[in-house]
């Protein structure tokens, strides 16, 4: 199975995602598409760890924050993710910090969508990584604005001549979702965002119009992706998600959950005992349950309460 990129986006606009699209397929991802059209199950943020507490009784789930210049992400990491939780306790906010992590969404009613990040990495970086990052979100952004704009002036709003522009398929297509379902997309918001990140890095020098031209700075972004893309390579997906036993796995695992959940759903230790009772390993259960709910089987109406569709 392919790996999803991680796309960059600031908090602003990832925080004004309300659109997210689930696939019927065995194996196949969710994804959330924000109003510029991004088409995210995977994110790359680097920002600044501002706090991170204790959710649940046992401290097996936390909730952490990541600071951009236009806003805050959200994140919840518990027993499942293991090592990111343990890393993420041990920081010592605020601290400069890099994440790879898989969208979350929370529908507590129709009409309304909280987004998260589930970190399936983290790592202290510098705040010369952390500036680069916000240089490089600016540029996709101004990319995706631009595109929305090209898209806007078509009578007929098409992922493949939007695509024959020179945007990617992904983009394409997730514009067409985003002018579908957000109606009337205020581009000028997400102008002020770039504007805004920039004059943060460097207050009164920096505008839009230096950020198209600044060929000075290309060959520390191009540095930079290579960074990124060798730090999400360290990220491997395991081999099983791909074999027919990872789905026998899988539809085990929702089972149980059924079996179990009652009106109120069923807690997640009381989900791990009953499939560890049924021979199924921690780790094998761990990703059976991020697997079905990246799929939007299963969902968490409380904080550490799993539901089915």
């Amino acid at each position: 199975m392919k790996r999803e990129n991680a796309w960059r986006v600031f908090a602003g606009e990832f925080n004004d995602s309300t659109v997210e699209i689930k696939s019927e397929e065995e194996m196949a991802p969710s994804y959330v598409v924000t109003p510029l059209g991004a088409k995210i199950n995977r994110l790359f943020i680097v920002g600044v760890l501002t706090d991170v507490e204790n959710v649940s009784e046992a401290g097996e789930l936390i909730r952490a924050h990541i600071s951009d210049p236009t806003g805050v992400f959200t994140l919840y990491s518990g027993q499942y993710q293991q090592d990111v939780t343990e890393i993420l306790s041990e920081i010592d906010a605020p601290a400069f910090v890099a994440v790879v992590g898989k969208v979350r969404t929370y529908v507590p009613e129709e009409g309304s969508m909280y987004v998260s990040v589930r970190p399936e990495k983290i790592m202290e970086v510098s705040a010369d990584i952390r500036d680069r990052w916000i240089i490089e979100t600016c540029k996709n952004t101004k990319d995706r604005i631009e595109a929305v704009f090209e898209a806007m002036k078509m009578d007929e709003k098409n992922a493949f001549k939007i695509h024959k522009l020179g945007y990617s398929k992904e983009l394409s297509e997730g514009i067409v979702i985003a002018l579908k379902n957000y109606g009337k997309i205020d581009l000028n918001k997400y102008v002020t965002l770039i504007q805004e990140s920039l004059q943060y890095l460097t207050p009164g020098k920096e505008t839009l119009l230096d950020l198209k031209n600044k060929e000075e700075s290309k060959k520390e972004q191009e540095v930079f992706t290579e960074e990124v893309e060798h730090k999400e390579k360290e990220i491997k997906k395991p081999e099983e998600e791909t074999d027919k036993n990872f789905v026998e796995l899988e539809n085990t695992v929702l089972k149980i959950i059924r079996d179990i959940e009652g009106d109120d759903g069923a807690s997640w230790d009381e989900i791990t005992e009953k499939c560890e009772k049924a021979s199924l390993e921690k780790d094998s259960i761990e990703e059976a349950l991020m697997s079905l709910m990246d799929k939007g089987l299963i969902y968490e109406p409380v904080l550490g309460t799993i539901k089915t569709t």
